[in-house]
């Protein structure tokens, strides 16, 4: 037999016992979709609400391999600079400005770019508006997040009660809940602070300059109030209010510089300073729209949370989280129980852990952008 002849039967047998087909390629892999991300800040350093909402959120999906995520120069996109085939293009808040709204829009239209805007506040009702007027928020801005999210193919939110709110405006509106990055809310060892009083103990209260009014319910419970081994209960702040230290029931605390992940890792280092953590919120219709995020991060803590009995809280009050009254006397009772107990509870932990953390929360975000 010609030695050609011998090779070829030598091949088609050896494709014959391990099923190899050289002849057959193998497809090439699916490009990853591309998401797109409009947030303010860079490099790693943004604002909280952008971590919490998108850039912990898009950084896990990279991780995952299950996208390539991009944060974008809306300019560049507008201008023509920026090619990138993105499949989505997430925008929070109220970071594009308001001149540039219908153009990046109409930018994305062309291009086929479905363009999702992100919010997790009430900027749409008159008192909504009015609250984030005191907190420093202009027309110009509030202006920018309507016309967003009117023109936008998606609005994500945090909440069922401001996805009620959005409704009505918004094309589709899909509700996904705040969730905490396990690479920054895990605890390792503890900070033991030295230089605190032995005679008092601490709780936590902290929050953006939007909760200024909220602080105020406190004050009653908070003037004068002891546990019940007869120690001083202080209440010690961070953010809420720029209003100064009124020493004579609460105590402000300057945490050091960083964005929101050393933020974060601060507070867990920290852990061992506070006995609970608290989240007041007046019965309002802008704190109708608020989501949880306060209770899942003390829990996440280790701390006792005690919230108003608010809409917010609702999910929270169901898995462990002490809801109370718009009552001076409960909630000072509640405050002693929480500091008395010292550590979250149990069934809240859990809940946070199994259901309020990056990767253990579902995959709603990431199918609501990218299917």
């Amino acid at each position: 037999m010609p030695r050609d002849l011998v090779r070829r039967a030598a091949r088609r047998l050896r494709r014959t016992l391990t099923g190899t087909h050289p002849e057959r390629s193998t497809p090439a892999p699916e490009p990853l979709p591309v998401l797109g991300y409009v947030v303010a800040g860079g490099g790693g350093a943004h604002p909280a609400s952008a971590h919490v909402r998108v850039v912990r959120r898009v950084e896990h999906l990279a991780r995952g391999g299950r996208a390539e995520v991009r944060q974008v120069d809306p300019q560049a996109f507008v201008d023509g600079a920026d090619e990138t085939p993105y499949r989505v293009l997430l925008v929070q808040r109220d970071i594009l400005p308001r001149d540039l709204v219908a153009p990046f829009l109409a930018a994305a239209a062309a291009r086929g770019v479905r363009v999702a805007a992100e919010v997790d506040d009430d900027f749409f009702t008159e008192s909504g508006r009015a609250r984030l007027a005191r907190a420093e928020y202009d027309p110009d801005r509030l202006a920018s997040i309507d016309a967003l999210v009117r023109g936008a193919d998606l609005v994500v939110v945090s909440t069922e009660e401001l996805a009620a709110v959005v409704r009505p405006i918004a094309r589709r509106v899909v509700v996904v809940r705040n969730a905490l990055d396990p690479t920054i809310w895990t605890p390792g060892d503890a900070v033991v602070d030295d230089d605190l009083p032995a005679d008092e103990h601490r709780v936590l209260y902290m929050g953006t300059l939007t909760h200024g009014a909220d602080l105020e319910l406190l004050r009653d419970v908070f003037t004068d109030l002891r546990a019940w081994d007869g120690a001083s209960i202080r209440l010690e702040v961070i953010g809420v209010t720029e209003d100064p230290d009124d020493s004579a029931w609460y105590r402000r605390i300057e945490v050091p510089d960083g964005h929101y992940p050393a933020f974060a890792r601060w507070l867990v280092d920290h852990r061992q300073r506070w006995r609970a953590g608290v989240a007041p919120l007046r019965d309002e219709e802008f704190n109708r729209a608020k989501s949880d995020l306060k209770a899942i991060e003390y829990t996440a803590l280790g701390l006792p949370a005690v919230v108003s009995d608010r809409v917010s809280y609702r999910d929270a009050r169901a898995h462990g989280v002490v809801a109370v009254p718009d009552d001076a006397g409960a909630w000072r009772d509640a405050v002693r129980a929480a500091v008395d107990a010292g550590v979250a509870d149990p069934v809240a932990a859990r809940w946070v852990q199994d259901e309020r953390t990056i990767g253990d929360d579902g995959d709603a975000w990431r199918s609501a952008l990218l299917d």
